[in-house]
C-alpha cells in the first residue's frame, strides 16, 4: 500500500491534516521538518538564524532521502516542509513514496492561520502579506506537480481530511 505525502505552504495544514488522516488510517505520521530538527538539535527558526535557509534544506534533502529509502514512509502519512517541493531531488523523491496531495490555500487562510507566528522564519522582518503573496507565487509551480490538489481555505482539519482521503481512494492508497 502506498503512503501519502502531504505539501503546500506553511498554514495549509500539512500537520495537523496529516496526524488526522494518519490517525484514520491508524498509519504513522512523519514530519520531515520533526525530522530536520531530531538530527540538527534544534528548533527549524534556530537553524535558520545560526546557519541560513541552505543548511535548513540541505538538512530537508537529508530528511526526504531518509524516508524514501529506509522504509519510514511505507504505509505512512508524510508532511513535508513547504519550500521542500522546490528542490528536484526532492519531488523526485516523493514519487517514490507514494501519492503527492498539495494542501492548498488562499492567502487570506494562509494569513489568519501563521500571519502573526513569529517562529516561521521566512516571514520575520517583512511585510507578512506581501512575503506570503511572493513566496506562493514563486512555489506555485513546484506545488502544481502533486498528484492531487485539495483546497484547504476555510475549511475544519475533519474536512479536509475527508477531502484528501477521498481524492486519494481511487488510487487505493487509503484501502
Amino acid at each position: 500500500m502506498a503512503s501519502i505525502v502531504l505539501i503546500g505552504f506553511m498554514g495549509s495544514g500539512k500537520t495537523v491534516v496529516g496526524q488526522e488522516i494518519a490517525r484514520r488510517l491508524g498509519w504513522p505520521f512523519v514530519d520531515t521538518d520533526a525530522m530536520v530538527e531530531a538530527a540538527a538539535g534544534m528548533r527549524v527558526a534556530e537553524i535558520f538564524a545560526r546557519f541560513g535557509e541552505p543548511r535548513f534544506r540541505a538538512l530537508e534533502r537529508d530528511a526526504i532521502v531518509s524516508v524514501s529509502t529506509s522504509g519510514t514512509a511505507e504505509d505512512a502519512v508524510v508532511a513535508t516542509g513547504g519550500g521542500a517541493m522546490l528542490d528536484p531531488e526532492n519531488r523526485r523523491r516523493r514519487k517514490e513514496i507514494g501519492p503527492i496531495v498539495w494542501l492548498d490555500a488562499d492567502v487570506e487562510s494562509i494569513m489568519a492561520r501563521v500571519g502573526s507566528d513569529t517562529t516561521r522564519p521566512l516571514l520575520r522582518g517583512a511585510d507578512v502579506g506581501a512575503r506570503v503573496r511572493a513566496l506562493l507565487l514563486e512555489r506555485e509551480s513546484a506545488y502544481a506537480t502533486a498528484d492531487h490538489r485539495v483546497d484547504t481555505s476555510g475549511r475544519s482539519v475533519a474536512a479536509v481530511a475527508d477531502a484528501v482521503l477521498t481524492t486519494i481512494s481511487p488510487a487505493g492508497a487509503c484501502g
